[in-house]
């Protein structure tokens, strides 16, 4: 395989990740500032189960979306922030209407005329009433379990890495949802305990991805030790290197996340699963891009002012020159030929191989000498 692609599959692309970190940061920083306009001027549309409220359930046989609206209205319920859904089930179609918290007897007035209305028995329409302290309980436990889960992640980068690399970690993913919980105020998707469920789900792939470009980094800057390579060096070169797999793992993702919220949601209409694949596609796609514009670029900016790299800051190899450290990066292996081939042959090619290796990190690390100083005798 050839071209853009194929480079692409090899980890053979020179893109200046390092570079062009400043782009990233932009964009994020544009949709955190939409994400606090959006929650400061309309808030979050949270369903039933966070601020209470009733739903009745009524088969869709002779009743229309209008015709419970008007039922609503009949007995001074609100339809401005009533939600009215068309589901369908294994049963056939049913209408869901759900709205704030109402009196028992008003409850049962409306369920008796949804069923009048639908021409079926009034056990036939269920109704469902959630207290407001229900969703209150969810969101506590659902933020303590965030918390304890950023800090036995951290705990874990920073001992299997290094305590910059896992800061870094929890910045992508605090962007992750916090941008996330932006996108939902800014288009007023109701907020459900599937939404919850989705976001903490999200965050073990936002920091399986990152992990995966970490540990690249992490093996280059090993290799790189014993030689002046600025750390914006190895990010982009430990970058391109895993761009198509995270690539694909995003891909391998989001696919099924995608024929759930259409074939599950939207041609079977099963609206539970809409608020659950809803929340997972956008936090997959938030993720993918975190992990490579957020925590890498962070993590340069962070190992930049280290003494060791310091004195290198700014000096990066691209196009030709970046190709060629990054093949210097990677092991010298030997390949099993079609045809056997003496020993002789063998250590030959491989000392060829290393020489190959060692004139590209000659050429890419080069720098022209110094003239050397008159001592006085």
């Amino acid at each position: 395989m050839s071209g853009m692609i194929g480079r692409l599959y090899r980890g053979e692309t020179t893109f200046n990740f390092v570079g062009r970190r400043w782009w990233g940061f932009g964009v994020s920083i544009a949709f955190v500032v939409i994400t606090v306009i959006s929650l400061y001027a309309q808030g979050l549309n949270l369903g039933i189960d966070f601020k209470g409220g009733v739903a009745w359930e009524v088969p869709a046989t002779t009743i229309t979306v209008d015709d419970v609206r008007s039922i609503l209205e009949a007995n001074d319920i609100p339809t401005s922030d009533a939600k009215i859904q068309v589901l369908n089930g294994a049963d056939g179609k049913r209408i869901r209407a759900q709205v704030g918290d109402i009196s028992t007897e008003t409850r049962t007035v409306v369920q008796a005329a949804l069923s009048v209305k639908a021409g079926v028995g009034l056990e036939e329409v269920s109704v469902a009433a959630v207290s407001s302290s229900w969703g209150r309980s969810i969101t506590e436990k659902a933020v303590r379990a965030l918390l304890i889960f950023f800090v036995i992640v951290s705990m874990y980068i920073a001992w299997r890495f290094e305590w910059k690399m896992a800061v870094a970690a929890i910045l992508a993913m605090v962007h992750d949802v916090l941008i996330s919980v932006g996108v939902y105020a800014t288009f007023g998707f109701s907020v459900t305990p599937a939404t919850v469920i989705a976001f903490l789900t999200i965050l073990g792939f936002s920091l399986y991805d990152t992990i995966v470009v970490f540990d690249k980094v992490h093996e280059n800057t090993n290799r790189f030790s014993a030689s002046k390579v600025a750390y914006g060096d190895i990010i982009n070169i430990s970058m391109n290197q895993v761009l198509m797999r995270s690539i694909n793992t995003s891909l391998a993702a989001v696919l099924p996340v995608l024929s759930l919220l259409v074939l599950g949601s939207w041609v079977m209409g099963a609206v539970a699963l809409q608020e659950f694949a809803l929340a997972l596609l956008v936090g997959l796609l938030l993720g993918a891009y975190s992990s490579i514009y957020i925590a890498t670029p962070l993590l340069a900016v962070f190992k930049t002012r280290e003494l060791k790299y310091r004195s290198l800051e700014g000096t990066l190899h691209l196009g030709e020159e970046m190709a060629r450290l990054g093949r210097t990066s990677k092991k010298v292996v030997t390949r099993t030929a079609s045809i056997s081939v003496s020993a002789d042959d063998a250590s030959a090619s491989i000392q060829a191989d290393i020489e190959r290796e060692t004139e590209y990190a000659s050429a890419a690390l080069s720098h022209p000498p110094r003239p050397r100083k008159n001592r006085r005798r």
